[in-house]
């Protein structure tokens, strides 16, 4: 067994589970919404005025028991159990590694349909456990400072694939409940994070689908409140976002300047910081949020100045805000630096005196690149490794 304390040394389990491919045509249940499951049991024969009964019934056992044998959903009847094992199943993308840091946090790089890999990483905290959550295999937005946004996009993710990263973190950390056991009301994962790979606006109905599913008060049940969705600044999204999915609101924010921010996050060409500030005024009011989180990322003379400081107050102001200070997490090769300590607690200081709170985050799983930024395939750096090295060697493929 795995030593998980705070102390504990890095570990990792390779857990050979073999995929589970759909056999005969059979539809995966999960990820689908409560009106798609409905129209699914018509589909395969049951009658329409079951159906709602059933529809309640299955996503109970698979949401709330966390059960993937239809034999085990004991309140349906034999024959209709064989039905639905004949019709459907219950799938979850495979996880091919598990790494556990120094500081507890865990890592998970998982495959999914097509051989394709993403990671998910579990943060514990004292009072909470935020499970960071990718939407996207790979990014578009190539961000400078972000290692994710080096490896190019693949391909979206399902609502499946999305909803599954948190049922198999709550697999890894045995919090389904237990029929008979003591009602439990404390949550190993309490806080979902939408900051893993990829730019969640750009998969709007699979996140969308997602969400509802996990936000269902019979199933998984986390609130809006516990879900923060991040973006780049996809704006022709975020008034989308607020009105059909209303969880919290994160932005990738990282500079004052349009000239830098060009820089460091690309999609600022498109959609300018006016721009983006017009449209996130709205948002707190159409969500009923209270604030929106500004994430900043400090990096040593680019964006780290007093004046960047006082910019960014006078930019957000009239906004519900509170602004995420992150110490740059490098990686093999990254083009910057990460800001002094005592810069960044002076420019903490004038956003904090300026009336917003900005807490510094603490960098979390850096020894097992799971830190925010960090995160990207490991296929995808084996492949550009052995790639460099050929190239090395003169044996480069044409």
């Amino acid at each position: 067994m795995t030593d998980e304390s705070p102390s504990a040394p890095i570990t990792q389990d390779v857990v050979t589970i073999p995929r589970k491919l759909p056999e005969g045509g059979r539809v995966n249940l999960v990820g689908l919404t409560r009106d798609a499951l409905h129209d699914a049991l018509v589909g395969a024969g049951t009658p329409d005025r079951q159906a709602k009964m059933r529809v309640g019934q299955i996503w109970q056992w698979i949401y709330h028991w966390g059960v993937r044998d239809f034999a085990a959903m004991t309140n349906l009847s034999k024959d209709y159990r064989a039905l639905l094992a004949e019709k459907f199943e219950i799938a979850l993308p495979e996880v091919v590694t598990r790494q556990v840091s120094a500081d507890g946090t865990r890592k998970y790089l998982l495959r999914i349909a097509g051989g394709h890999e993403v990671e998910t990483v579990y943060i514990p905290e004292e009072n909470r456990g935020t499970l960071c959550i990718s939407s996207q295999v790979g990014c578009t937005l190539t961000c400078s400072f972000c290692h994710t946004g080096t490896q190019k996009l693949v391909r979206n993710l399902t609502a499946a694939e999305i909803v599954g990263q948190v049922m198999l973190a709550r697999d890894d950390l045995g919090e389904w409940p237990e029929p008979g056991a003591p009602k439990d009301e404390s949550r190993l994962v309490s806080n979902v994070v939408l900051m893993g790979m990829g730019e969640p606006l750009y998969n709007f109905e699979n996140v969308r689908d997602a969400m509802k599913i996990v936000m269902d008060g019979e199933g998984l049940t986390l609130s809006r409140r516990r879900i923060t969705l991040s973006t780049s600044g996809v704006v022709p999204e975020i008034a989308r976002a607020a009105e059909e999915i209303g969880c919290l609101l994160a932005v990738s924010f990282h500079a004052t300047t349009d000239e830098v921010r060009d820089r460091l996050v690309p999609i600022n060409k498109r959609w300018n910081i006016e721009t983006l500030l017009n449209t996130l005024r709205d948002y707190p009011r159409l969500s009923n949020s209270e604030r929106i989180t500004f994430e900043y990322v400090m990096l040593k003379g680019v964006n780290d100045s007093d004046e960047d400081a006082k910019r960014l107050v006078k930019l957000i102001r009239g906004i519900p805000a509170k602004i995420n200070l992150i110490p740059f997490n490098e990686w093999p090769g990254a083009p910057y630096e990460r800001s002094d300590w005592e810069r960044i607690e002076a420019f903490a200081d004038i956003v904090y005196k300026a009336g917003y709170a900005s807490p510094i985050r603490t960098p979390r799983g850096e020894d097992i690149m799971a830190a925010c930024g960090q995160l990207k395939s490991a296929t995808e750096r084996a492949r550009k490794s052995r790639a460099a090295i050929a190239a090395e060697a003169g044996l480069a493929e044409g």
